[in-house]
This record gives structure tokens, sequence and C-alpha cells, in this order.
């Protein structure tokens, strides 16, 4: 990647449509013109406080840890990038195929068989209350606690029949149908929903 493209790409806001977590993850595989998102630590530890994992100073500590031990850094990048493949598929084949589930599982377990460490509530800036997980030592260890435990309540609640894809093929977003008749078609009305309404109108024009 160019640096111009680099620099234009971490510039690019995350887009939180899915209702869900880990399928918000999910969603970071979608750049533009091909590129990663998460291309590297730093950018994948402002997903991280943008998605309210941590705060501003838990995410400057990470990115000042990731310097000091590049090596720990880059597995956990590795690790998220392979736990997003396998939850892509979940949630694109989920409702209808026993391989794709049992595959997420075994990678949900794996993971948290890797990490140590407590779980806790904690405030907030803005006042409100969340989920917190403390890894022991592997300071990189539990950054994808949440995400897992996000894909595994979707696996026991029985959520996956929800998941959908957004109508517009252009868009790979995935998202969770919370809509009480299970009908909600597009990941965002702002963006995806908009260009099918104008398109619909366009075509009303011309005939």
């Amino acid at each position: 990647m160019s640096a111009a493209l680099a620099g234009a790409h971490d510039r690019q806001p995350f887009a939180f449509v899915a209702e869900r977590l880990w399928l918000d993850f999910v969603n970071t595989d979608t750049g533009p013109r091909g590129t990663d998102p998460l291309h590297d630590f730093e950018r994948f530890a402002r997903w991280l406080e943008s998605a309210h994992m941590f705060d501003a100073e838990r995410a400057a500590t990470m990115q000042r840890r990731a310097t000091q031990q590049p090596a720990g850094a880059l597995a956990v990048l590795a690790d998220a990038r392979r736990m997003r493949a396998v939850l892509r598929i979940l949630a694109e084949r989920g409702a209808v195929l026993a391989d794709a589930r049992a595959a997420a599982l075994a990678e949900i377990n794996r993971m948290l068989g890797r990490s140590a460490g407590t779980r806790r509530v904690e405030m907030r800036p803005d006042g409100s209350f969340g989920r917190a997980f403390v890894p022991v030592g592997d300071a990189f260890a539990g950054l994808l606690i949440p995400i897992v435990e996000s894909a595994a309540d979707a696996l026991i609640l029985a959520e996956l029949p929800r998941v959908r894809r957004c109508a517009d093929p252009r868009c790979a977003r995935v998202f969770q149908d919370e809509t009480k008749n299970g009908r909600r078609r597009w990941c965002d009305m702002a963006t995806c929903g908009n260009r099918a309404k104008a398109a619909r109108h366009r075509m009303k024009l011309h005939t």
C-alpha cells in the first residue's frame, strides 16, 4: 500500500451499523479498493477504541506496547484477521452450513483457551457501563475477547438466522436484523438504502 493511499485510508471513519460487535468487526474487511481497514496495529487499536472496547488512554498504552513489542502486536493482528475470516463465513453461511458453525466454534474456543484474565464492569467516559476483559500476562492476549464473546453469543442465542448481508450487491457489509418483521435490507439507509432509492427514481424517469 502506498503512503498516500494508506494516509487517505486512515482517515476513513469506521462504520458501526451491524447491531452486534462481532458483525461490525467482520465489516472491517470491506475497505475501498481492496484495502484492509485494519492494515496495521495502530489502525486495529483505533477500531477497538471506536468500538468502545477500551478508552483513549488504554489505546495509547497498547500502541506504546506495540512499539516496544512488535512481535506481539503482529501476532494479535494476524489472529484478528484469521478470526475475522472465520466470522465472515459464519455471518454469511452459518445459518445453513453446519461446517461454518463448527469452524467458528473451534476458532472461538481456540481464542478463549489462549487468553487468561479477569472480567469486570467499567464506567465509560459518557457515564454508561460496559464489560471489560483485563488480560493477565500477555498485554495483547485479551484484545479479541469481547469480539469472540459476541460471536459466541450469536451461537448460544441462535441469532444466525437473523444475520443478513446488505442488499446492495456492491456492499459486503453484514448486520443483525432486529426489525420485528425481519425485512431489513440495507446495512445503512443513509448510504446503501439511499443509493437504491435514487436508482429506482432514475429508472422511473427513463420509463
